[in-house]
């Protein structure tokens, strides 16, 4: 699953609100917890704990950074009881503010196998509509205040 969107804010305020998944239900309405489960700032390694919605029932995922390069890569695996996917999303400047991408593969498990390709489709999908919706809400509030 790929695609990309431009946002209109600077990489490393949107790179930094992406990083923190607690933000993920501010712009995603099927997420509906996000707990950091690892003590100290995002980098490598940190874990979340995380419910989404997904057809009327509760997913339980468990999200692992696997390669945190401020501001321009935020990898992670998520593991859930269906699938596992891996992935990352690179951000890059561009003259309207930021370029973010997406690319995600993902491993269905048991009898989701079966299903990989309505997955896959309904993935993308769903994938468009998260990143519309960070688009959204970072584009309509205002920056972060800066101290002096």
């Amino acid at each position: 699953m790929q695609g990309s969107t431009v946002i209109a804010r600077p990489i490393e305020d949107v790179f930094d609100f992406v990083a923190d998944e607690r933000n993920e239900p501010k712009y995603n309405p099927r997420m509906v917890r996000v707990d950091k489960m690892t003590p100290g700032p995002i980098a490598d390694g940190t874990c979340w704990s995380a419910t989404i919605e997904s057809r009327g029932r509760s997913v339980d995922m468990e999200i692992e950074v696997t390669d945190c390069t401020r501001p321009r890569c935020l990898a992670s695996t998520t593991r859930m009881s269906t699938a596992e996917i891996h992935g990352a999303v690179t951000f890059e400047p561009d003259p309207a503010g930021t370029r973010m991408r997406w690319s995600w593969e993902l491993q269905p498990k048991g009898v989701f196998r079966l299903m990989g390709p309505v997955i896959a489709r309904m993935g993308r999908q769903q994938e468009a509509e998260i990143w519309a919706g960070l688009k959204r809400y970072m584009e309509s509030t205002a920056p972060p205040a800066t101290g002096s």
